[in-house]
């Protein structure tokens, strides 16, 4: 595909009249923003829910509690990378508004259906579920989003997608620092979850369908999922899904068991302590975000990337091979650490979008986005044996995962730059 600067319609062309148009641009913000942040409260139930459900539904036994920490967390993963698929391929066919309400509906009550677990498998099941409507909903808000407002706003549109999901995290370590998730309330945190279910009616009746997608689907059939793998779409997309598994490995592998690790090892006893690590870990994610596109329209997307990485494996190396004791040090290391390695949620929606034409945006979004969530499964599947490799040492173990930001510091060189190009047709 040419991304060179082309003779290429600007985004008005695509749009209703202006008052119209300015409607329907924050509406459409406003839909994937809550979408995203919900989508974020539903991906951190688990990590601070893990210890005591699964103390309860494991009656305690160590070994077991590893083992199902990471089935349950690959069966997120890979529900995630499935759901990019199908609900990236649904809003490229059906339409931005409505895959993205389904998918939402989805995440919401299965996750609330959770609370009647009764048995390890049963809540990964569950869990497989909901995580099909989280894995959809990012790609379709990116690409309605994206489509509707003019190209000069992208970095900070993406700042504020980016930023959504960890408002979401942050108002769940908020939660549970007040009310601490206990053996005997984790099942309430679940069932909060089907709330996001009320947004899926307010998007349907309210918020108006993609312009550019509509022009777009007259013009030529959309065949998203062959599209982005043809000889014109394979590079972009191969690079894509590099880019998103170094984010994703490092957030699924070392970033997501902080309030595990906290928990089990640093501060056992003190319920509220992993949620203060969560919160802060919040805090820092949602600075990050929304720096990291501001930077990418500065000094450009690659540059952007490849600090992102580097202080990313820096932060990481110092929290987890440095720290060894629960004090406001630490904490303020999750919050620097949560900055740096989401920060990618923030570059990620600004650039993911520049690689791909309108008819095939949120497929390509989606399967590369969430591709990178079947690596990461794959470690989670193997968790408890990683873990006992390191001794229950999750530090290590979370030291050694973060190692994966030397591949974006490589592969981000063959990549286009796209600073100053409109959105591909």
């Amino acid at each position: 595909m040419n991304l060179a600067p082309g003779p290429t319609p600007d985004s008005t062309a695509f749009a209703p009249p202006a008052n119209a148009a300015a409607r329907a641009r924050w509406l459409a913000l406003l839909a994937a923003f809550l979408g995203w942040m919900f989508d974020g409260f539903e991906q951190a139930i688990f990590p601070l829910i893990a210890n005591p459900a699964l103390t309860e539904l494991t009656g305690g036994a160590e070994q077991a509690k590893n083992l199902w920490n990471g089935y349950i967390t690959a069966s997120w993963l890979l529900g995630a990378a499935c759901g990019g698929l199908v609900f990236g391929w649904l809003g490229d066919r059906l339409g931005r508004v409505r895959a993205m309400s389904m998918s939402i509906l989805l995440y919401s009550l299965f996750t609330g259906l959770g609370y009647f677990a009764g048995a390890p498998w049963q809540l990964a099941a569950l869990r497989f579920v909901a995580s099909l409507g989280m894995g959809g909903e990012w790609a379709l808000g990116v690409a309605l989003v994206m489509e509707c407002w003019p190209d000069r706003w992208r970095p900070l549109l993406a700042g504020a997608i980016g930023a959504a999901a960890n408002v979401g995290y942050l108002v769940l370590g908020t939660v549970g620092y007040f009310f601490p998730v206990t053996p005997h309330s984790w099942r309430w945190v679940l069932l909060a979850g089907t709330a996001p279910a009320l947004l899926t009616f307010l998007i349907l009746f309210f918020v108006p369908e993609s312009e550019r997608w509509k022009q777009s689907v007259t013009r030529a059939v959309s065949r998203p999922t062959s599209e982005i793998f043809s000889p014109a779409l394979r590079s972009q997309t191969v690079l894509a899904i590099v880019f998103a598994s170094v984010a994703l490995i490092g957030t699924w592998g070392s970033v997501q068991q902080i309030p595990f690790w906290v928990d089990k090892q640093l501060a056992h006893g003190h319920p509220t302590a992993k949620a203060v690590a969560q919160a802060a870990s919040g805090v820092g994610a949602i600075l990050g975000c929304l720096i990291a596109p501001l930077l990418g329209g500065r000094i450009g997307r690659r540059p952007a990337y490849f600090l992102l990485c580097l202080s990313s494996l820096a932060a990481s190396s110092a929290l987890f091979w440095g720290m060894h004791s629960y004090n406001a040090l630490f904490v303020l290391m999750v919050g620097v650490v949560g900055g740096v390695t989401a920060a990618f949620y923030g570059w990620l929606p600004l650039y993911l979008p520049e690689l791909f034409p309108t008819r095939v945006r949120a497929t390509g979004q989606g399967v590369s986005y969430n591709s990178g969530r079947i690596f990461a499964a794959l470690a989670a599947l193997n968790l408890g044996p990683i873990v006992n490799f390191y001794a229950g040492n999750y530090a290590r173990m979370c030291g050694t995962i973060t190692l994966v930001y030397v591949l974006g510091l490589v592969f981000i060189w063959f990549a286009p730059e796209t600073k100053g190009r409109p959105l591909p047709e």
